[in-house]
């Protein structure tokens, strides 16, 4: 576990020296103590990055050549998936084979980004026709210049991939910082990155709490483009900062997602779905579809077996084998989700499963699936994101209250339809206020395809070659053709 932060290629002490602990949710114990950036550190990662695209050879190298780098940094993260994995359950508290399946998907995402960055050669300028044949104009697309991006805690090692592979791809250089709750892979990425042979300066990693790290980043003069995922409070106030700069920033926020469930759905499929739409990952998704919305005559029926199938989850820390729902990730998020679940009993809503620690877990923050019904349409549980393995069920008249229910909200990132109906499948999914839309199933995941939600679920797309856009700028280049003056001014 790396005690020091990376900047300009080099492992380095925090300038003030602090530290911060970084507890195992499962145990709640002490695993390291990780470097506490401050504004301090700040400065300088900023400073190298811009020294590298400034002057380095990373912005002026070729797609292709910058491809050779990244898949070499996906290379060596597959190579160490095992190891990279057993930290993230320990620094995040997730099931062993969903981190595992996390480390995959990173490094998939480097190889898609080097493709990506061998096709900027392929086009590098696209002609403009021009109304005036004694000009030519052409568009190029170049890289931003330094990017700043804060990532969450919920998926460590993917939100920081999903911000540095498309940066590095576009040649942009970048200062990373990752949640003060998990920054142990991420850390690692730097060691990954110097193996792989980035040139220094390119990617620097500053971890440290969020007032002493975050904020300076978001604020910093150096920073060309910004990129954050977390709260829709936070996300608000770097947008703030970001206003007053002129700052180009994309914004990956919160969700409270609906599942609509038909009647002629099949009952068992529904009920896996909506399941894996929940639970996965404790429910620590912004996509995870919370609000579960049920055609009248099946309410019952799905019910019952909701409740049912999700008392058989096995809890556990996510290194036992068998768990398949670990611990939430601090002492915070649980006090955070069990109040939620206070409040919405306080409110009117009936507990309809789970909603307590499970039995024979004293310490961990462990909580049961926990299936909520009866709570009114504008109740804080109901309304507002809980980030926990928590599911609002709600039942629904027809297709048109369906509709006006799930996109009853100031959240648009994600949403999804069940039904046998293709045709009525695609009709609501034309009709849901979202981003995202899943037909037949939730959560799904595919690094090609665009990212990103409407209304307070954020600004811009990641991902796909949507992902790589974040991180170029567009420059127009006119030129002038003829030999004969062009009679403006001079006569």
């Amino acid at each position: 576990m790396k005690d020091k932060l990376f900047i300009a290629g080099q492992w380095v002490a925090p300038v003030k020296g602090g530290s911060f602990d970084v507890v195992n949710p499962a145990t709640e114990q002490t695993i390291h103590r990780a470097p506490a950036g401050t504004a301090e550190d700040i400065d300088l990662a900023v400073a190298a990055a811009r020294q590298a695209f400034d002057v380095g050879p990373w912005p002026r190298m070729s797609g292709r050549e910058r491809a050779v780098i990244l898949r070499r940094i996906a290379d060596i993260i597959l190579a160490e998936k095992h190891a990279l994995a057993h930290l993230e359950v320990l620094d995040n508290g997730k099931p062993l084979p969903e981190a595992i399946w996390d480390i995959e998907d990173v490094a998939g995402c480097f190889n898609l980004y080097a493709t990506f960055a061998e096709e900027l050669d392929e086009n590098p300028e696209e002609p403009i026709a021009l109304a005036d044949a004694r000009f030519s104009s052409k568009a190029v697309r170049e890289p931003i210049g330094v990017a700043g991006a804060i990532i969450p805690w919920n998926y460590p090692l993917l939100m920081a991939a999903w911000k540095v592979a498309p940066a590095l791809a576009a040649g942009c250089t970048m200062v990373l910082k990752p949640s003060e709750l998990t920054p142990l892979t991420a850390l690692e990425l730097g060691a990954i990155v110097e193996r792989a042979g980035l040139p220094a300066g390119v990617l620097n990693i500053v971890s440290g709490l969020g007032p002493d790290a975050g904020q300076p980043l978001s604020e910093h003069p150096g920073i060309d483009k910004l990129a954050f995922t977390g709260s829709v409070a936070t996300g608000s106030k770097i947008m703030a900062t970001a206003a007053r700069d002129i700052k180009n920033i994309s914004l990956e926020l919160g969700g409270k997602s609906p599942f609509v469930v038909f009647a002629d759905s099949d009952i068992e499929k529904a009920v896996e779905w909506i399941m894996f739409g929940i639970f996965w990952n404790q429910g620590q998704v912004c996509s995870a579809t919370s609000r579960v919305l049920v055609e009248e005559s099946l309410y019952a029926p799905l019910l019952e077996r909701l409740v049912a199938e999700a008392a058989k989850i096995r809890i556990g820390d996510g290194l036992a084998d068998g768990t398949l729902l670990g611990p939430l990730v601090s002492s915070g998020q649980y006090q955070k989700v069990l109040a939620a679940i206070a409040r919405g009993k306080a409110e009117g809503a009936t507990i309809a499963g789970g909603g307590k620690r499970p039995e024979g877990f004293d310490t961990g923050y462990f909580l049961e699936p926990t299936i909520l019904i009866d709570m009114t349409e504008n109740s804080f549980i109901w309304t507002e994101e809980i980030f926990g393995p928590v599911v609002c069920v709600k039942p629904f008249r027809d297709e048109a209250d369906a509709i006006r229910m799930a996109n009853d909200s100031r959240f648009g990132l994600a949403a999804a339809v069940m039904s046998k109906d293709k045709a009525r499948c695609e009709r609501v999914a034309k009709g849901l206020r979202a981003g995202i839309v899943w037909i037949n199933c939730s959560q799904p995941t595919f690094a090609e395809a665009p990212w990103g939600g409407y209304k307070q679920s954020g600004i811009g797309r990641e991902l796909g070659r949507w992902g790589l856009s974040n991180y170029l700028e567009t420059k127009q280049i006119t030129t002038f053709e003829s030999d004969d003056p062009w009679g403006w001014y001079i006569k």
